[in-house]
């Protein structure tokens, strides 16, 4: 029997499909089981899963009924149908979730897998403010980041190594309580087994080796792959030639930033500053 082999790269509607199918096939469903246990077709089914057709919110829905994974579908669901993201993060997402090693370096806000849902639901909400995005996407980009974190709480959870630039902590986005809680959830964060949590101070001045934001990627056969934006797009890049180079700098940066201690140490001291 020939199956199309799913690309979960492709976009979040790919990586739906994939999982849709992966959670059909561990309970030894056909896809016509399955489609009728949600009122829908064999064929339908296997539409969404090969990315011939979006999930809807409904189908979601009804997939988590079926299966039985609470609003997981739905919230996979909301995030393949966000036209709110930047080219290429969706594709950088995909491959994040099977990384054995995560390195981030953030600037100006605190990086998204470490984010309180209240301190993104912030963030969302002053860009439907400025007509950046529509509430609608606004839901979708908080439900795609409660997702994205979720695929990191797996059996054997990946390394997750932070650098974050003094800015990130000292900025204060949505008032002092949201930054309160913010500001404990990374202090919590740094006391996990597989974590390592930097922040970069403002003194390092020209030593700092990145100008904007950077994510790398150590996959399961340990070759690197590397995320970067601007303000209008993202770049995701596999090629050894570019990306190993962004791998050292990001050494140097921990070298420049303080140790885990003193960050946690300073983190709380700015926690406690806020009233």
């Amino acid at each position: 029997m020939n199956r199309k082999q799913l690309d979960p790269e492709g976009s979040p509607g790919a990586a739906f499909g994939r999982h849709l199918r992966t959670s059909r096939d561990e309970r030894g469903w056909t896809q016509d089981e399955l489609g009728s246990r949600m009122g829908y077709s064999g064929t339908h089914i296997s539409a969404v899963e090969t990315g011939r057709r979006p999930p809807t919110l409904h189908f979601a829905t009804s997939a988590d009924k079926a299966l039985g994974t609470g609003d997981q579908f739905a919230r996979r669901a909301r995030a393949a149908r966000t036209s709110a993201l930047l080219e290429g993060f969706p594709e950088y997402v995909a491959i994040e979730g099977t990384a054995e090693e995560i390195r981030l370096y953030e600037i100006g806000i605190i990086p998204g897998l470490l984010q309180t849902t209240e301190y993104a639901r912030v963030l969302a909400d002053s860009a439907v403010r400025r007509g950046a995005i529509t509430p609608e996407q606004a839901d979708a980009r908080v439900a795609f980041l409660e997702a994205r974190q979720a695929a990191l709480t797996r059996a054997l959870p990946p390394v997750v190594i932070v650098v974050m630039d003094e800015s990130c902590i000292r900025r204060l986005v949505g008032g002092s309580g949201v930054m309160e809680r913010q500001l404990q959830k990374l202090v919590e964060f740094a006391a996990l087994p597989t974590t390592v949590l930097q922040v970069a101070p403002f003194n390092i001045g020209e030593r700092r080796p990145f100008d904007l934001p950077v994510n790398l990627l150590t996959l399961p056969d340990r070759s690197v792959a590397a995320y970067a934006e601007s303000q209008a797009q993202g770049h995701l890049d596999r090629e050894s030639a570019s990306v190993l180079p962004m791998l050292t700098a990001y050494h140097q940066l921990q070298a420049e930033a303080l140790s885990q201690a003193d960050s946690v140490a300073m983190i709380e001291e700015v926690r406690k500053g806020t009233p």
